[in-house]
């Protein structure tokens, strides 16, 4: 695991019905780029997805969109970014997302995002990598879901050495701290797992 650099954000491209949905976006978007850090986000300037990029931008940070040339239009495409990837289709949007990002945060979204995060969270429970994943459970978005993976943990389909690593935090402004503490761990514990092997 690597020091915190860039972030994944996987997010919706509406708004949602609460306003605390665009603020914590914007807020995270401000502090990625006060910490220094880079986001790496869907492309578009619509929605939660394009609040993030905005606040990101206007506070001097870095911004890498990556979408693919179908959703061009429908997510209306930023072209204000750092970095602007179109890919061929929504698998090779997804490995490039994940190849750019040291962490991952999903906002509140849509089955999309849902998707993503989904996704991130099965190759972490594969082993396939150890990158940390935080859920912002804004207004208690993501309660559900947490929910579901408890109650699949209870009924033994997520067992012992198959956990699901993820944090949830409930204020954007945890979501970079977090993120970062996290990331350290991780490296602390791939150092001794090292250490052991001697």
């Amino acid at each position: 695991m690597s020091e915190l650099k860039s972030i994944c954000v996987y997010c919706g491209t509406g708004e949602g019905t609460d306003p605390a949905y665009v603020a914590a976006a914007t807020t995270l978007g401000r502090n990625i780029a006060e910490a220094g850090l880079s986001l790496v986000y869907g492309g578009g300037s619509i929605g939660l997805m394009g609040a993030v990029a905005r606040a990101t931008l206007e506070a001097g940070g870095k911004v890498t969109g990556i979408i693919p040339r179908f959703l061009q239009e429908r997510e209306v495409m930023m072209q204000s970014v750092t970095e602007l990837i179109v890919t061929e289709d929504m698998h090779e949007r997804k490995r490039a997302m994940f190849e750019r990002a040291d962490g991952f945060v999903a906002l509140p979204g849509g089955i999309g995002t849902l998707e993503e995060l989904v996704e991130v969270l099965t190759w972490g429970q594969l082993g396939r990598h150890r990158k940390p994943v935080v859920l912002a459970d804004i207004n208690g978005f993501w309660r559900p879901l947490v929910d579901l993976l408890e109650h699949m943990k209870s009924e033994a389909f997520i067992r012992p050495g198959f956990e699901i690593d993820y944090h949830a935090v409930g204020r954007a402004a945890d979501i970079v701290p977090t993120l970062r503490e996290a990331c350290k761990r991780a490296t602390q514990g791939a150092q001794l797992a090292d250490l052991n092997r001697f």
